[in-house]
């Protein structure tokens, strides 16, 4: 019983260890440098969201990926789609994005938390299959969008209200 429930565990996997490891860690990396801005902005889903949102993103990708290579062995019990997985992870943290979004007498709040939560999203998928480059670029360009254009813009925004 005990060797069973070993061989649980000792599953071959399609893709190396190492690889599965740095896919996690860049998911893990990556929504932790767009939830590292939101922290230091109060926002209240800040850094740990953000890392274990792309973290799960990521994970859900490598199982994909493992089904789909079990499903070629076993092709005629079983059918996957791969694309459903994108469907899915959009779906989950698009719901978790609306959740950060308060309206509180004509006031919203948390858009653009929610925004990037579902951006994470996106990240942990991009890591998950091992679009490194594709992760990378589009944190480089929400850290862009988050830090770069407030800074552009707020001032911009003042003038416009007469608030100083």
């Amino acid at each position: 019983m005990l060797e069973q429930l070993a061989g649980e565990f000792q599953r071959p996997m399609s893709l190396p260890g190492p690889v599965v490891t740095l896919r996690l860690v860049m998911a893990v990396l990556l929504g932790g440098i767009i939830g590292w801005e939101r922290e230091v902005k109060h926002r209240a889903a800040g850094l740990r969201t953000h890392m274990l949102i792309a973290l799960a993103a990521a994970c859900f990708t490598l199982v994909a990926l493992e089904l789909v290579d079990f499903s070629n062995v076993n092709e005629d019990q079983q059918r996957t789609d791969p694309l459903r997985l994108i469907e899915a992870v959009t779906a989950g943290v698009a719901f978790l994005a609306a959740g950060s979004i308060v309206i509180n007498h004509g006031n919203v709040r948390g858009i653009t938390t929610g925004a990037s939560m579902w951006l994470c999203g996106a990240i942990g998928l991009c890591c998950g299959t091992g679009d490194l480059r594709l992760a990378m670029i589009a944190t480089a360009m929400a850290m862009i969008v988050l830090y770069l254009v407030r800074v552009l813009v707020t001032p911009v925004a003042r003038e416009d209200t007469g608030d100083d």
